[in-house]
């Protein structure tokens, strides 16, 4: 019971510490807005154009393809600690394959619809 007044205690002070934070900013901060504080880029150049762009389907095919395989590592590094330690190496060396066999397919269904190439 007392290691969970532990966590609602640093739960509480995390969520006391955020909202003092925003409450502080909000008295501190400067609410008189500049010309160049309300432009697009704020670092001094001057925007040439609409900020308003699309952008090609493409981009977002290649950060999703990107986001697969960045949580296909989030799931391999723990099975990889898991994996040194335990006695049912061929079951978890099996489910770990099939893991990225489905990976691999989404990769190689991606390429041949033409989503990997930049034109």
């Amino acid at each position: 019971m007392q290691e969970y007044l532990w966590v609602a205690f640093f739960l509480l002070v995390g969520i006391a510490f955020c909202g003092i934070s925003f409450i502080a900013n909000w008295f501190i901060r400067n609410n008189k807005p500049s010309e160049d504080k309300l432009s697009t880029y704020e670092c001094g150049e001057k925007p040439i154009g609409s900020a308003w762009i699309q952008y090609d389907v493409k981009y977002y095919l290649y950060g999703l393809l990107f986001l697969i395989f960045d949580v296909e590592i989030v799931f391999i590094i723990p099975w990889a600690t898991i994996f040194k330690d335990s006695d049912k190496v061929a079951a978890l060396f099996l489910e770990m394959m099939i893991f990225i066999v489905i990976l691999l397919t989404g990769l190689i269904y991606a390429a041949k619809k033409g989503a990997l190439r930049w034109r």
